[in-house]
C-alpha cells in the first residue's frame, strides 16, 4: 500500500514538473517570437530612414493621402495566405480624442475561415446577427498609426464599419499568431507582422473585450447599429514595448 502511494506521489510530482517546464519552454518559446517581431520591426524602420523613406510612401505614390480613400484601391491581398488589408484616414471630427494619422484594417479572406464557422463556438457567435456587405472578408483587426507611419493603437470595431462580419476572439486570436504577409507592399508587411506578434498578449485582450461588448449590447441588431463602431481600444507605445523585451 505505502509503495502504490508514493508511486502515485511521485508520478504527479513529475507529472507536475514536466507542466512546469513545458510552461517555462511555452514563456521562452513566445518571448523569443516577440523579441525577433521586435528585431524586424527595427530593421524595417531603420532601412526606411536610411533610405529616407516614409512607411506609406510608396503606397501612396508620393501623394497626400485623401480621407476615406482607400490605400490600395483594391486592398492589398495575399492571395497564398488569405490576409488583406488596406490604409486609410478618416477626418479628425469622425474620431474625436483619437492621435493617430491614419490606421491600417487588416481581413482574413474565406479560405483561412470557411471551414471553422461550424465549430460551436462560432455558431453561437453568429447569433449576434448578420448583414455583411461583403461575406467573403472577415474583419481581425485595426492599427492606429501617427504621421510618421508608427503604430500608436490597436482597436476593433463594428461590423456596420467594414462591410463585413467577425470571428470569435479565439478563433480571431489564432488566425493572426499564423499572420504571413506578401502582397506587394514589404514594408507595411513586415510592420503588420511584427506587430501582430510583438503585442500578441495585448490582442488578445483587446478581442476579449470586443466579444463583451457586443454580447453586453442592450438592444438587438448589434452589428449594424451605428452608435456603436469602435468596440474596444488600446494605446500602444512601441518604444516602451521593445524597452521591455531587453
Amino acid at each position: 500500500m505505502r509503495a502504490q502511494m508514493c508511486s502515485k506521489v511521485c508520478s504527479k510530482v513529475r507529472a507536475h514538473a514536466l507542466m512546469g517546464k513545458a510552461s517555462r519552454s511555452s514563456r521562452a518559446s513566445s518571448h523569443a517570437a516577440q523579441v525577433a517581431a521586435g528585431s524586424r520591426l527595427l530593421e524595417t524602420y531603420a532601412g526606411l530612414a536610411q533610405r529616407g523613406a516614409h512607411l506609406f510612401g510608396e503606397l501612396l505614390g508620393g501623394q497626400t493621402p485623401k480621407q476615406w480613400n482607400h490605400y490600395p484601391d483594391d486592398d492589398a491581398i495575399d492571395q497564398g495566405t488569405g490576409f488583406q488589408w488596406f490604409y486609410h484616414s478618416h477626418s479628425p471630427e469622425d474620431r474625436p480624442g483619437a492621435f493617430e494619422h491614419g490606421h491600417i484594417h487588416l481581413f482574413a479572406r474565406r479560405k483561412l475561415w470557411s471551414r471553422r464557422l461550424h465549430s460551436v463556438r462560432e455558431i453561437e457567435f453568429g447569433k449576434l446577427g448578420s448583414g455583411a456587405s461583403n461575406p467573403n472578408t472577415r474583419h481581425l483587426l485595426a492599427i492606429g498609426l501617427d504621421a510618421k507611419g508608427v503604430p500608436v493603437s490597436l482597436f476593433t470595431v463594428n461590423s456596420w464599419v467594414t462591410g463585413d462580419l467577425m470571428l470569435t476572439a479565439k478563433t480571431t486570436a489564432d488566425l493572426l499568431d499564423r499572420i504571413r504577409l506578401d502582397t506587394g507592399h514589404p514594408d507595411v508587411d513586415a510592420v503588420v507582422e511584427s506587430l501582430v506578434r510583438l503585442c500578441r498578449v495585448e490582442i488578445r485582450t483587446l478581442l476579449a473585450q470586443r466579444d463583451s461588448a457586443l454580447w453586453a449590447w442592450p438592444t438587438p441588431a448589434v452589428l449594424t447599429n451605428e452608435r456603436l463602431d469602435v468596440l474596444s481600444e488600446l494605446p500602444i507605445c512601441i518604444d516602451a514595448k521593445l524597452a521591455g523585451l531587453i
